[in-house]
């Protein structure tokens, strides 16, 4: 999805683009005791020898100016299309801006906004500068904001709005190396481009032709789960590692193999590293991308059917969104057995497709083929449209998307691709391959990528996109390594297939070992909770207790469907956490989670909180992890009581 080097603003530098289709090679795999412990995969393509991520909009321009590269939501609610020598422009404009105020090459420019059009703008402006961005939630407490700007050493920040910059006004007095502020709805970018118009081009390309793959690209600070955020150094030459295989491994997905030319509406955050790969990757790919800046239902949902994205990035929490919304419509409709009817097909469906692909099956038969045609219409092609009416693929990541769910997309109609992987990793590590699905995997190693399982379980990547360490403040422009001969230890628990496929367990620190010595991993316990319509969030105790238990919170809109279809809608929240039906339906839930483990791993008792975990309430991090120690403190009674005898 690029490379680089350059002569004029429009010329392109040494370009090594990603391989146009075909599979990637077979794994090749180490065995020891009948066990698969590494598998690694060939890289598609070459390392990229020159150049940065700030040349990707000229290459654009110089190879297909009139390509269509992004779309921009206008006040009206109509996408305009932006052509790919229209955006090199708008980058080499404010990239100038940048220069004029006087940033240096390896400055550090935090920007601090939701999924906008300027995001990525910005994001490419300095790259052409030679700078060196840094993501900031724009959910981050002054607390977030104030850390990560001063170990940083940010010398100037954009943000989207004025609640935003208001937060980093208050906190400058603390950071007296932040120079420049400015406020993308106050006209930041008119801003930059008017100071930097009487500046020549040469400016840009100077700063162009300096910067390398082996410079620093950014800084993404991690979530913060156990104690203060770090910054993952990542170089251009990861982006590339990472986003040209990628590409050029889903290549049905990033180019067009029909009349609809390839699209995608981003939703997830730019501060996130899966995000910020799909922008680049899409650039790279000349890809159409739209921002779409919200995930509340209702506005995505909007967003979407004007889009009409042939493939989506997702969370599982959106795609489960969708499914429990059809579901619920249906059962308002007094046809809740029908779609639970039509979902059984799907899933039926997609499993048996599976099965032939991998040469275990002989794929759907003419009944199941009837069934699913008789239900396209009445059933999955809603929640196709749900999606836009155009969606044929998404790549989901984050946290497991669950069998039953990736089964029935799958049979719905869209295919999808899992994958695995950390900010350390500039995101995907693992991904399925095409036409090769494995349902409840995260799949295989990306092109260039090796998998390794440690004698205790824990996996280990290597790879191009593996990062360069952790910023090292007391020593600006470098990073402290992170890496044990080339090999990073994520912290996750899994295990590799025959077949090279990797299935993420839990995570290394968050096992509960129980007083009867039972070791239980709680995340695929709640990720199989999360998927009811009626859980928001939950989290999995009993580290050193005599039984695994559990404490949940509702998901609004389900539980508002749920009071509308037992007329309960005026009951306060605080009388429902203990309304027996409710709790009997969340205890099908809970005994639906249980299957999946032994009795002595399974959730003996629950707790219904009257809250929710939030971000603001800090039991979450802004990439929507559990805070454990912070949600063990606050709810520390309410954990108690589920170890008193009833």
């Amino acid at each position: 999805m690029f490379s680089q080097d350059s002569q004029d603003s429009t010329a392109p530098r040494s370009a090594t683009g990603p391989a146009a289709g075909g599979g990637p090679a077979e794994p090749e795999q180490t065995v020891v005791d009948g066990i698969v412990r590494e598998v690694s995969v060939p890289a598609l393509v070459p390392p990229v020898p020159t150049g940065s991520l700030g040349d990707l909009p000229f290459i654009n321009a110089a190879e297909a100016p009139g390509d269509i590269v992004l779309a921009r939501k206008q006040p009206s609610g109509a996408w305009r299309d932006i052509s790919a020598a229209q955006f090199a422009a708008e980058v080499r404009a404010v990239a100038k801006g940048l220069i004029a105020h006087g940033l240096r090459p390896g400055d550090r420019l935090a920007i601090m906004a939701r999924t906008t059009y300027e995001w990525t703008l910005v994001d490419f402006a300095a790259w052409a500068a030679g700078l060196v961005t840094v993501p900031l939630y724009p959910t981050s407490s002054a607390h977030q904001a104030q850390w990560i700007l001063y170990d940083s050493g940010a010398t100037a920040c954009v943000v989207e709005s004025v609640e935003e910059a208001r937060l980093i006004s208050g906190i400058r007095g603390e950071l007296p190396g932040l120079a420049h502020l400015w406020q993308c709805d106050a006209g930041a970018v008119a801003q930059l481009v008017s100071a930097g118009r009487d500046l020549p081009d040469a400016a840009v390309e100077q700063r162009l032709a300096a910067v390398g793959p082996d410079v620093i690209a950014t800084l993404i600070y991690t979530s913060g789960t156990t104690g203060r955020p770090k910054g993952c150094v990542l170089t251009h030459a990861n982006f590339f590692a990472e986003v040209d295989n990628a590409v050029a491994l889903l290549h049905p997905v990033f180019t067009s193999v029909s009349e609809e030319p390839a699209s995608t509406l981003l939703f997830l955050p730019l501060s996130h590293v899966f995000g910020r790969m799909v922008a680049i990757g899409c650039l790279r790919a000349r890809v159409r991308l739209g921002h779409a800046p919200s995930i509340q239902t209702d506005e995505l949902l909007g967003d979407l059917a004007t889009f009409r994205p042939t493939f989506l990035l997702a969370i599982p929490y959106v795609l489960e969104k969708v499914y429990n919304t059809g579901r619920a419509t249906a059962e308002k409709m007094g046809r809740a057995a029908s779609f639970d009817r039509a979902a059984r097909i799907a899933r039926s469906y997609g499993e048996a497709v599976e099965a032939r692909e991998h040469g275990t099956g002989p794929g759907p038969g003419l009944g199941l083929k009837a069934a699913r045609k008789l239900y396209d219409p009445l059933v999955y092609r809603r929640i196709r449209d749900a999606l836009g009416g155009k969606v044929r693929y998404a790549i989901c990541g984050g946290s497991p998307l669950g069998h039953r769910l990736a089964a029935f997309y799958s049979g719905a109609g869209i295919e999808i691709f899992e994958g695995y992987g950390l900010t350390e990793t500039t995101a995907a590590a693992t991904v399925t391959p095409p036409l090769r699905p494995r349902i409840g995997t995260v799949g295989r190693p990306l092109p260039g990528t090796a998998v390794r399982i440690a004698e205790d379980g824990e996996v280990l990547l290597r790879g191009g996109q593996v990062f360069a360490g952790y910023w090292d403040a007391e020593q600006l422009g470098t990073a402290r390594p992170a890496t044990d001969r080339g090999w990073f230890a994520t912290g996750d628990l899994g295990a590799l297939d025959a077949d090279g496929y990797l299935t993420i367990t839990g995570r290394k620190k968050e096992v509960l070992v129980t007083t009867g010595g039972k070791n239980v991993a709680p995340a695929p316990l709640e990720d199989r909770l999360r998927a009811h319509p009626l859980v928001g969030q939950c989290m999995v105790v009993g580290d050193n207790r005599s039984y695994i238990a559990a404490l949940l919170t509702l998901e609004p809109d389900g539980l508002v469907h749920w009071q509308q279809m037992h007329k309960k809608r005026d009951v306060p929240l605080a009388e429902l956490v203990r309304d027996e039906r409710l709790l009997a339906d969340l205890q099908h839930a809970v005994d639906d989670a249980n299957k999946l483990v032994s009795r002595a791993e399974s959730i003996r008792r629950f707790a219904v909180l009257p809250v929710d975990f939030t971000e603001q309430t800090g039991h979450l991090t802004p990439s929507l992890k559990l805070r454990r120690a912070a949600v063990a403190r606050d709810f520390a009674k309410e954990i108690e009581g589920l170890y008193q005898r009833t």
